[in-house]
């Protein structure tokens, strides 16, 4: 491990001949206060291009407030230094799609062991996980409890440390369908109306768009069909139409929030897409007619495919209790889901990084890297989908996704060329959220 802090260091030497690239620092422009990061290169993901010796300084804002050829710049003692060395800096992962509330090695009866806030103190070691992972930021896409909303209330107060999170609060969904609660019998169910989060037609789906919101959720999550962890639900079921689809994405753009539709089945991406969701968790069944629609559509849509983690379900998933009709379900959908996902992407539908993390343990979500690649993604393709792309659907591409002036000082670092062996993102070697190092000290 080299990296390192350093105070009072200063570089020097020869210009590099790129000024579109670089911008020269010196002392006097370095303010007290900033920090400046070092190391060999850096991917500029918005060009595709490897940086040579960048060194980029952090304001007390903790976003990039300038970057320079290392080479050619100075700075006094009053900048802090953080040296990585010979590493190679990537912009923060960001995951769209993770359970910070979901511990992996969990499934089925099993949660009944534990209290209800039991599963919001996991979430607190699952969003270090995530983050000592390279993970800077995450999507959370439907906790019990709005656990992802405290969590990030707590991570931006400083009680925990963790990535930056756009939380959901509850999922939306159709009574009886992949997002209700379908495991108990009904004299273990509320008995003063529905759950939290469930509608069945238009208006009370609206409703739950303004509940969500009101109580801070930051992205609305939409179960559009049936899925593999629920009971008494298939993948392929259309659960929420389009219609109601509709009202949902209509009234969370009014509030300027954007939606993610859970749909593995074809018919309910098709529907997700033609009532303007903004992205589509898992499309496992997509149809050719889909992808012309994602590809088509006028309004980015974005595709959301977790394509590594049944290799731990089906290695685990029984030893955690998860039941054996979940498991066969896993298995009947992951292969085609592969396919699928090599399917869209040659035909150009957009994608980001999702992992489903909770499904799988939150530490060991950088293993998709391989597979995406395996699958027909270049090294960079890969990345730039949990990066530049990740930060376009978000809506937030002034803050994270890049490294780049006046976003976010969210790097990861690592010892080999990830575009040419992207497993070097299966463990990365250090970590840095808002110019502070938080792992590789």
């Amino acid at each position: 491990m080299q990296s390192r802090v350093k105070f009072g260091s200063f570089l020097r030497g020869i210009t590099l001949g790129s000024a579109a690239l670089f911008a020269v620092v010196t002392a006097a422009q370095a303010p007290a206060g900033q920090t400046v990061i070092t190391a060999a290169r850096y991917v500029d993901v918005l060009s595709g291009r490897t940086v040579e010796y960048p060194a980029i300084f952090v304001g007390a804002d903790g976003r990039i407030s300038n970057i320079a050829d290392a080479r050619t710049v100075r700075w006094g003692s009053d900048v802090k230094h953080i040296d990585l060395g010979q590493k190679t800096l990537l912009p923060g992962l960001i995951d769209m799609h993770v359970h910070l509330d979901g511990p992996a090695d969990i499934g089925g009866y099993r949660g009944l062991e534990f209290t209800d806030s039991f599963w919001g103190m996991t979430a607190v070691k699952n969003a270090r996980d995530m983050l000592d992972a390279g993970f800077t930021t995450v999507r959370n896409v439907g906790s019990g409890d709005r656990n992802d909303i405290g969590l990030k209330q707590a991570i931006d107060a400083g009680y925990a440390v963790g990535p930056r999170i756009v939380p959901a609060g509850y999922a939306l969904g159709a009574t009886g369908g992949h997002c209700d609660s379908t495991f108990l019998p009904p004299s273990l169910e509320k008995k003063d109306g529905k759950e939290e989060g469930i509608g069945d037609t238009p208006d009370e789906l609206r409703y739950q768009v303004r509940r969500q919101r009101k109580y801070g959720a930051e992205v609305i999550k939409v179960c559009a069909t049936g899925g593999v962890f629920s009971r008494n639900t298939e993948p392929g079921q259309l659960q929420v139409p389009e219609n109601e689809l509709r009202a949902i994405a209509g009234e969370a753009h009014q509030w300027g929030l954007r939606v993610a539709a859970h749909a593995h089945g074809a018919a309910g991406i098709r529907a997700a897409i033609a009532a303007g969701i903004d992205t589509i968790e898992h499309a496992s069944l997509v149809d050719d007619e889909g992808i012309r629609m994602a590809v088509a559509r006028k309004q980015p849509v974005w595709f959301a495919m977790d394509i590594f983690n049944t290799e731990y379900t089906q290695a685990e998933g029984a030893k955690n209790g998860v039941l054996e009709d979940n498991l066969r379900k896993d298995r009947e959908i992951a292969q085609i889901q592969r396919d699928n996902f090599r399917k869209a992407h040659r035909a150009g539908v957009r994608m980001v990084f999702a992992s489903d993390a909770g499904v799988m343990p939150h530490g060991q979500v950088g293993g998709q890297f391989r597979v995406m690649v395996e699958y027909g993604m270049t090294p960079l393709q890969a990345i730039q989908a949990a990066t530049k792309n990740a930060a376009e659907a978000l809506g937030r591409e002034k803050d994270v996704g890049a490294i780049a002036v006046g976003r976010y000082a969210d790097i990861v670092a690592v010892d080999g060329d990830p575009l040419a062996d992207v497993r070097q993102l299966e463990s990365v070697d250090a970590v840095v959220k808002g110019g502070v190092l938080v792992k590789g000290e």
